[in-house]
């Protein structure tokens, strides 16, 4: 099977819509991954019924049991992370401050610390609008491990799609170069690297292909908002071209992706003119570079 990963240097770059869209145009033929698990918004797009969900435990949390506990101060001596504090007279564990390293619970000399593990989120899959199937999970709130997360949607959607002998998967990444960006991009076929013609959208576009040449992964990019700066979107095709980056097509700026987003929609859903073809024009480039 052929992973499609679509990726930003930057968050607000259009990366979702075009995803979710490019999701729609492959219908029933794709699996779709959102691994962008700190702000998942896909579903909104694509409407799953959360049909199967699990648990995702990553990373522990110490507990001290006071009942064991003969408050020798061990623990809170070699706690570089300031997380063992005295709270009316007994050592506790602060759950903001703990880092799960288990080094309080290995020099403890009574064995009154105990390492549990900590449920850093959910994971689903689920049965959306195109008839097909998306994997997608939800990061608790100021949970850590993302990457590891990121990594079980791969898994599991990979296995959706050997099951359901699916030869396409299209995983909506995480913007920017961060550890859930290198999970996503792990076993992909073909990059979308979706920018903007700001100068930080250039900037970051830059350090994210850099990230990718480190895979060895062929890559594309779409230029969305073209219109708001022309000469950095000059600058940018310069930079596509010189460094072989296949161009996928020039976008200006249009309300109808707001407008087709407020009413749950993807954009070759609500617009049937210019913009849906030239995002069909950039999903059949995607189908050919990867064949």
């Amino acid at each position: 099977m052929k992973e499609i990963v679509v990726i930003s240097g930057k968050g607000g770059t259009g990366k979702t819509s075009l995803a979710a869209a490019f999701a729609y145009l492959g219908g029933q033929e794709v699996i779709v991954a959102d691994c962008d698990v700190d702000a998942a918004d896909m579903h909104l797009l694509l409407k799953p019924d959360f049909g199967q969900s699990q648990d995702f435990y990553s990373g522990a949390l110490a507990v001290i049991d006071n009942r064991k506990c003969t408050m020798c101060g061990r623990c809170h001596e070699v706690c570089r992370f300031e997380a063992v504090v005295l709270r009316n007279g007994r050592y506790v564990i602060d759950p903001f401050s703990c880092e799960g390293c288990g080094y309080c619970s290995r020099v403890c000399p009574e064995g009154a610390i105990t390492d549990i593990p900590v449920k850093s989120g959910q994971w689903f899959i689920s049965n959306i609008k195109t008839g097909s199937v998306m994997v997608h999970a939800r990061l608790a709130p100021g949970a850590g491990n993302s990457g590891k997360l990121v990594a079980r949607v791969k898994n599991e959607a990979r296995q959706v799609a050997k099951e359901k002998n699916k030869d396409y998967i299209i995983v909506d990444g995480s913007p920017g170069t961060g550890c859930p960006v290198v999970s996503s991009l792990s076993g992909a076929a073909f990059v979308v690297l979706v920018t903007e013609p700001s100068l930080s959208g250039y900037h970051d576009l830059k350090r994210v292909h850099q990230l990718v040449q480190k895979f060895h992964i062929r890559a594309g990019c779409i230029i969305n908002k073209s219109d708001i700066n022309q000469k950095v979107t000059g600058d940018i095709e310069k930079y596509l071209q010189d460094q072989d980056i296949l161009n996928l097509g020039r976008f200006l700026y249009d309300e109808r992706f707001t407008e087709a987003m407020t009413r749950g929609l993807t954009i070759v859903e609500y617009d049937g003119s210019d913009l849906k073809k030239q995002v069909e024009e950039s999903w059949n480039m995607i189908n050919h570079a990867i064949q």
